[in-house]
C-alpha cells in the first residue's frame, strides 16, 4: 500500500503556476525542474527543484514571503505525491513539516491569489496521509490509522471516499456510531455503496434501532434500485417486524430473484398467511417444502393453515382440510417430536376425529415434556 496513489486527478494542476511567479531567475529554475520532471519523470527534477527553493529561501529567510512559500508548498507536495517510495531520502518529519507549511499559508489574507496552488498541495498531502493510513491499517494500527485518514479529509473533504475509510476504522475500533455516521453519509448518489449500505445497516440494527436502519436501506435502494442484497435486507427487516403489509410489497421482486430459495419461499408464505391469502400462502409453502423437505417451519405452518381453513370452512370442505392438517402435522411432529405447540395442534385435531388412542399418546409425552 506504501506506493498507492489515491487522489490522481491533483496531476492534471501540477505546473499552472500564476503569472506572478517567475520573477526571479531562481524561481525560473525551479519551474523549469518541475517542467522537466513532468516531462521525464525523472526524480532529480523535483531533487533539483527542492534544492534550488530551499536555497532561495535560505538567502533570504522572510517567513511573509508568500509567493515563495507558495513555491515551497508546491515543490515539497509534490515530492510526497510522487515519490511514495521516498527514494529522495527526506526525513521522517517531511510530511508533517509540509502540512505545517500549507496549513500557515491557508491562513494568510491573500492566499486568494495563489489558489489553485494551496488546493494542488492540499490534494497531495491528502494522497499522503491516505497512504500512511493504509500503511497502519496494513499493521492493524487503527489508531493511528484513523488519525492519518481524519489528517487527510481535512485536505481533502470533499473526497467522498475517505469517509469510508474512516467509517471502516471506525468499526474496527468499535466506534460503532461514528462508523455508522461515516457509512450514512456514502449512501445517496454516485457514491452509493451496497457494501457501505449493508455496513451501517447492520450497525443499527446491533443497536437496536431498526428504524435507522430501515432508513438507511431504504435510502440505498433509491441509488441502488436493482441491488438483490438491499432487497433482502429490507424484506428481513420487516419481516422480523411481523410488518406484513410492507413486506408484500417486496415479494413479486424477492420472488423472481430467489426461486429456488427455500427460506425465501418460506418467508413470503409466511407473510401471505398473516394476510389471509391462503391460496397464495398454501402454493408457496409447498414450494419451500418441495425445495427443502427436512425443514420444519413450513411443514408445521402449512399443518396450521390447513387447520385454520378447517374452521373458516366448516360447512364445506371441513373434514378435508381436517385431513390435510392432519397429514403434514404429523409429519411436522415426525422432524421435530418434542415440539409443544405442534403436539397440542394435533390433540385438537385428534379430539375432533375422536381418535383417544392418539390423544393418550399425546397426554403422556406432554407430561414427558413438563416434568423434564
Amino acid at each position: 500500500m506504501q506506493g498507492r496513489k489515491v487522489l490522481l486527478p491533483v496531476l492534471i494542476i501540477l505546473f499552472t503556476i500564476p503569472a506572478a511567479f517567475c520573477q526571479t531567475e531562481a524561481l525560473k529554475t525551479v519551474v523549469n525542474n518541475l517542467a522537466f520532471y513532468k516531462q521525464k519523470k525523472d526524480l532529480k527534477y523535483l531533487s533539483s527543484a527542492k534544492n534550488t527553493v530551499d536555497s532561495v529561501i535560505k538567502a533570504s529567510p522572510n517567513p511573509a514571503d508568500l509567493e515563495k512559500n507558495v513555491y515551497r508548498a508546491v515543490v515539497y507536495s509534490s515530492i510526497l505525491y510522487v515519490d511514495t517510495l521516498n527514494k529522495l531520502n527526506q526525513p521522517a518529519t517531511f510530511l508533517t513539516q509540509t502540512s505545517e507549511l500549507v496549513d500557515k499559508l491557508a491562513q494568510d489574507k491573500k492566499i486568494y491569489k495563489f489558489q489553485v496552488d494551496l488546493d494542488y498541495a492540499k490534494n497531495c498531502l491528502a494522497d499522503a496521509y491516505i497512504r500512511k493510513g493504509f500503511v497502519y491499517m496494513n499493521k492493524s494500527d487503527y489508531n493511528n490509522a484513523l488519525q492519518s485518514f481524519e489528517s487527510a479529509k481535512k485536505y481533502a473533504p470533499s473526497f467522498k471516499q475517505l469517509n469510508a475509510y474512516i467509517a471502516f476504522v471506525n468499526n474496527k475500533l468499535g466506534h460503532l456510531r461514528e462508523a455508522a455516521k461515516y457509512y450514512t453519509d456514502l449512501i445517496g448518489g454516485d457514491s452509493t455503496r451496497a457494501v457501505y449500505v449493508e455496513a451501517a445497516s447492520n450497525i443499527y440494527k446491533s443497536f437496536g434501532d431498526t428504524v435507522a436502519a430501515l432508513e438507511v436501506v431504504k435510502k440505498g435502494r433509491k441509488a441502488l434500485p436493482n441491488d438483490r442484497s438491499l432487497l433482502l435486507d429490507e424484506a428481513n427487516i420487516y419481516n422480523n417486524k411481523k410488518d406484513y403489509h410492507s413486506l408484500v410489497n417486496l415479494l413479486p421482486a424477492l420472488l423472481e430473484i430467489n426461486t429456488n430459495n427455500a427460506d425465501i419461499a418460506f418467508v413470503a408464505a409466511n407473510c401471505y398467511d398473516h394476510l389471509n391469502q391462503y391460496d397464495k400462502a398454501e402454493s408457496l409453502y409447498l414450494h419451500a417444502i418441495e425445495l427443502n423437505s427436512s425443514a420444519y417451519e413450513p411443514i408445521f405452518n402449512l399443518g396450521l393453515l390447513y387447520f385454520k381453513q378447517s374452521e373458516i370452512k366448516q360447512e364445506r370442505g371441513g373434514d378435508q382440510n381436517i385431513a390435510r392438517a392432519v397429514q403434514w402435522l404429523e409429519k411436522a411432529n415426525e422432524i421435530s417430536p418434542n415440539d409443544m405447540n405442534c403436539l397440542q395442534v394435533l390433540k385438537l385435531l385428534y379430539a375432533h376425529a375422536g381418535n383417544e388412542n392418539q390423544i393418550n399418546r399425546i397426554n403422556n409425552k406432554l407430561k414427558q415434556l413438563t416434568n423434564q
